[in-house]
């Protein structure tokens, strides 16, 4: 029986580009299939009770930068703490991720996933903007404009927002969100969690 595992997450999240490239090698470690959700989560944030970044108190806000940095150095990861383009709006991304994994498969929106989280965490790049997006699925050997294209249709966005309903049907609350054998586990520090559910699968 094959295992499978369903990953929510807005490419947007700090915590998720933290997390993306371990979740994929635990997964593939594993044998797991992903069922790659890009998902709303201002959406989700309207229903669950929580705040975009501007709306949290202070004490949070300052917090978050520290755990930020915790993470990013713990992780040798490159990480920006205040990007330049942060906070962004990020459907058009989400969407022209569904498009890639449409066209090309799952591996390819993986790694197109990685290279947008990348860009608005290490690269200072804006995400909102089409043109930056193209750039980088170009930059993948993909046709950036003919994939930002397929990404603008009915067919697309309506699959973002079927991750976005099935998202809520799961009480997710925030982004990354991993969804194994029926239980859901909240962010990339619960990655040692789902690993042990992997391998006891």
């Amino acid at each position: 029986m094959s295992k499978v595992c369903e990953y929510f997450f807005a490419p947007h999240s700090p915590y998720a580009y933290l997390g993306h490239a371990r979740f994929v090698a635990l997964a593939e470690k594993y044998g797991v299939q992903i069922l790659l959700k890009p998902f709303d989560l201002s959406k989700i944030f309207g229903v669950s009770g929580g705040l975009p970044l501007a709306k949290r108190a202070p004490q949070r806000q300052a917090y978050r930068l520290k755990e930020l940095a915790r993470w990013r150095d713990y992780l040798e990861l490159p990480l920006n703490l205040q990007p330049t383009y942060f906070p962004v709006q990020s459907d058009a991304a989400a969407r022209l991720i569904i498009a890639t994994q449409l066209t090309h498969g799952t591996s390819a929106a993986l790694a197109l996933t990685g290279a947008i989280m990348s860009g608005v965490w290490a690269e200072e790049k804006n995400i909102a903007d089409t043109a930056t997006l193209i750039a980088i699925a170009n930059t993948l050997e993909h046709d950036g404009a003919a994939l930002l294209k397929s990404s603008e249709t009915a067919s697309v966005q309506a699959e973002f927002d079927r991750f976005t309903e099935e998202a809520n049907a799961a009480s997710v609350f925030g982004a990354p969100w991993f969804v194994f054998e029926g239980e859901g586990y909240w962010g990339q520090d619960r990655l040692d969690f789902l690993e042990r559910a992997f391998a006891a699968a």
